[in-house]
């Protein structure tokens, strides 16, 4: 096995001297790099693109959730570790799913370091012990909640939630007070039926559908459909439903009134159209039934005005040519689509829209 090389970060100097010899005693781990701050650390990591990053997310500018999400974005071949003094369960969860691939709390022995990174590095993940006990006995029994129907305002809380979130910085992202975010809290768990954060934040995971504002209930209610009372109607046909939710959370995020619909294959984004009218319409190329671009085709065939983006993970030429041929607006690389060209799409839209009516 070659050499991992490794980057640690932490604002305090003593921290890394720790971290660098309990990592440069394994023999085959080799610190190239520290940084002791948010942009000391983007700059280490472009100059040694390392194999390893051992970081602590409390560092002067440094904005936890976003830049790991930046940073696994932009390496993601490269492991992350945090090492923090910070215990919070909905922390903690929030920092996982924005990509890190393990947990280590700072008052645990470096042995269990050393065995961390170890086992970071064979492909697996890691939790500090204690922090992983309480995880599981925090645990809700997560069972299928269809009926739930909630407000715009307990959407974005789920997302906030789910996107690692603290009181305080909810209040800044809603323009609220902290004590308000907690009331609206309080409703939220009672509509979702949990008692916590970290529950709340496991139901965010397993009710992808919830974490947007969605166009489902207006799809029973033909009349509110005809009528346009959203300024835009959107529809995602995706094969992950992972990143269905998540481009969801960037329209919603655009256009806040959105109706947002979702369709893991071509058959079922063609029934949902008999039934609704979208603005705007988002297909994978690779679907799990087939081809993204004979289902732009069988869209247009449908509703030959709908405008329609094709979206991949894999920017082949010969699939950009043949979806533009098939009447699609525009080819985007799944890893360029961020909230910026999000709300660029969808503010073009909404101006032609304005233009027709």
């Amino acid at each position: 096995m070659g050499t991992t090389r490794v980057v640690v970060a932490d604002d305090h100097a003593v921290v890394r001297a720790g971290l660098r010899s309990a990592l440069t005693s394994l023999p085959e781990f080799e610190v190239v790099g520290e940084a002791a701050d948010g942009p000391q650390l983007l700059a280490v990591l472009a100059q040694h693109q390392p194999d390893l990053l051992v970081v602590d997310v409390a560092m002067p500018d440094f904005e936890p959730i976003a830049t790991i999400r930046q940073i696994h974005a932009t390496y993601p071949a490269m492991k992350i570790l945090v090492v923090s003094a910070y215990d919070d369960q909905s922390y903690v969860v929030g920092l996982l799913a924005a990509g890190v691939n393990g947990y280590h709390l700072k008052d645990q022995p470096l042995s269990d370091l050393q065995l961390a990174v170890q086992r970071i590095m064979a492909g697996g993940n890691w939790i500090s012990s204690p922090l992983l006990n309480r995880i599981i006995q925090a645990a809700p029994q997560i069972t299928r909640s269809p009926h739930i129907t909630l407000t715009r305002r307990q959407r974005e809380l789920l997302r906030l939630i789910a996107q690692g979130y603290d009181n305080r910085r909810m209040a800044q992202e809603m323009d609220l007070s902290v004590k308000t975010i907690e009331n609206h809290l309080t409703a939220l768990y009672r509509a979702i039926h949990v008692s916590s954060r970290l529950e709340a934040y496991q139901f965010a995971i397993h009710h992808p559908e919830l974490l947007a504002e969605t166009g489902y209930e207006a799809a029973q209610n033909r009349e509110s459909v005809v009528s346009g009372a959203s300024p835009l109607t959107v529809l995602v046909v995706d094969d992950n439903e992972r990143y269905r939710a998540q481009l969801k959370r960037m329209i919603g995020k655009a256009c806040g009134e959105a109706q947002l619909y979702e369709a893991e294959d071509c058959h079922q984004a063609i029934r949902l159209l008999q039934q609704i009218t979208p603005d705007l319409v988002f297909v994978d190329v690779i679907l799990n039934d087939g081809d993204g671009i004979q289902c732009l085709r069988r869209i247009k065939t449908t509703q030959a005005d709908v405008r329609v983006i094709l979206i991949s993970a894999y920017p082949d030429r010969e699939f950009r040519r043949l979806g533009l041929e098939a009447g699609a607006l525009a080819f985007l690389d799944k890893k360029d689509i961020d909230a910026a060209t999000v709300r660029q799409v969808v503010e073009d839209v909404l101006r032609r829209k304005r233009k027709v009516t």
